[in-house]
């Protein structure tokens, strides 16, 4: 039985994206900018990680597109191929210089802090219509 997201910050985030907006799961040691909605998970080192929250979160959110980090393959490769098992097969992912993404985390409607200690396990998920929706014609 689907019941839904339990926690309401995360609910509340989810409910809000509209097509093409941004939204980023991050570790725990991601700069978070001020004046940025936070939704915090973290409870402890690698509770809960990225791939546990992108799991939950994938079951309500539509994704078009990832961006991550150049470094994020370089310096974590094996993460990266757990999170895109996570993700639509297909999905575009542009690779983005470590310093565009902490920039563009300026922008973004909400950031949802892991307590993950993988370096560099930072995604950008751009918010899409996905297969909820149908066309009359």
């Amino acid at each position: 039985m689907n019941e839904g997201l339990l926690n309401r910050g995360l609910a509340n985030a989810v409910a809000r994206q509209g097509h093409g907006d941004e939204l980023i799961v991050c570790d725990a040691g991601f700069a978070i900018p001020d004046g940025v909605e936070v939704v915090d998970l973290s409870l402890g080192v690698n509770l809960p990680t990225v791939e546990t929250v992108l799991a939950e979160l994938l079951k309500y959110h539509s994704v078009e597109k990832l961006v991550i980090a150049d470094r994020t393959g370089e310096h974590s490769p094996a993460k990266l191929a757990s999170v895109m098992e996570l993700l639509p097969a297909g999905i575009p992912v542009d690779v983005i210089g470590h310093p565009e993404l902490k920039a563009r985390a300026r922008t973004v409607k909400t950031v949802v802090r892991t307590g993950d200690f993988t370096a560099f396990s930072n995604f950008l998920l751009v918010s899409g219509s996905g297969d909820r929706w149908y066309s009359e014609r």
